[in-house]
């Protein structure tokens, strides 16, 4: 399974801010919409991610306050991001190595959307779910019509 695979379930759905934007009114849109993640653009390309994780470390270095602070002094300007064709498995490996819940997904430097660590553990269940499904049915369907634990049980 690639991260295509995963874009294409959920949708061309895409959440974005300017890196010269208020850090507030990021917040907002974070809360208005309930997601936890905005990718940050400048110029049209990838600048950077703002996750709850950076809104929380430049409020606690703030002192408590949002302030003045933009979104470019609070974002991860060098994010963790996979291609399209990047495999599953290789996105959670890389997600589960360096602690990140969101990633960019880039095709050159075109943004294709976002996956989640929600979306990757979601896909693979769901995978897992259809190979058991799958499974159950071949050895339900099994051709000489005893299924494989009944030979290891005559054993």
């Amino acid at each position: 399974m690639q991260v295509s695979d995963i874009l294409r379930v959920k949708g061309g759905t895409l959440y974005t801010v300017q890196s010269d934007e208020p850090l507030s009114i990021a917040m907002n849109d974070m809360a208005e919409k309930d997601i936890g993640s905005l990718v940050v653009m400048a110029k049209g390309a990838l600048a950077g991610m703002l996750t709850f994780r950076e809104v929380i470390l430049q409020i606690v270095k703030n002192g408590g306050q949002v302030g003045t602070t933009l979104v470019g002094d609070a974002m991860d300007a060098q994010p963790l991001t996979c291609a399209s064709e990047t495999d599953i498995n290789e996105v959670r490996r890389m997600m589960l190595e360096h602690h990140a819940r969101y990633m960019p997904v880039m095709d050159g430097p075109m943004l294709m959307g976002v996956i989640s660590f929600y979306d990757v553990a979601k896909a693979v269940v769901d995978g897992q779910n259809f190979e058991n499904k799958m499974l159950k049915a071949y050895i339900r369907d099994w051709p000489d019509g005893s299924a494989p634990e009944a030979e290891d049980a005559k054993s």
